[in-house]
């Protein structure tokens, strides 16, 4: 049976689709944008990673997870010339020496509202 999971501390979802929905002890949130709840988004690949993974923390936490508890990041970026900067960000939320989640990164043509970024995760309950 599943779930819909929706926190009102991350903004809501621009189209037809849930934030989160939960299945057993999976739970698979959609991809974050870089939005906070008053529709706003900053300039830069940083603050836009962070933005998105306290979007995608909010969600989780909502469903009873936490960030350790994510098994698989989606990673979408529109420029990988700012990878470096992604992952320096990223590494505060998934610290390497914390068995960090496995990963796939993308670089896009865009992204919705034109963001630089945006993040989705599953996660799954031991």
């Amino acid at each position: 049976m599943k779930e819909i999971i929706y926190s009102n501390k991350a903004p809501k979802p621009i189209g037809p689709y849930s934030q989160a929905v939960k299945v057993g002890d999976s739970l698979y949130v959609s991809g974050q944008l870089p939005v906070d709840q008053e529709g706003k988004m900053p300039s830069t690949v940083k603050e836009q990673t962070e933005q998105s993974l306290n979007n995608v923390k909010a969600i989780l936490e909502e469903a009873g997870y936490l960030m350790s508890d994510v098994v698989m990041s989606l990673v979408y970026i529109t420029d990988m010339s700012k990878f470096p900067e992604l992952n320096e960000v990223y590494s505060k939320y998934f610290p390497p020496d914390e068995k960090p989640p496995a990963r796939i990164t993308v670089e896009v043509k865009g992204l919705p509202k034109g963001a630089l970024v945006e993040i989705g995760v599953i996660a799954q309950k031991a």
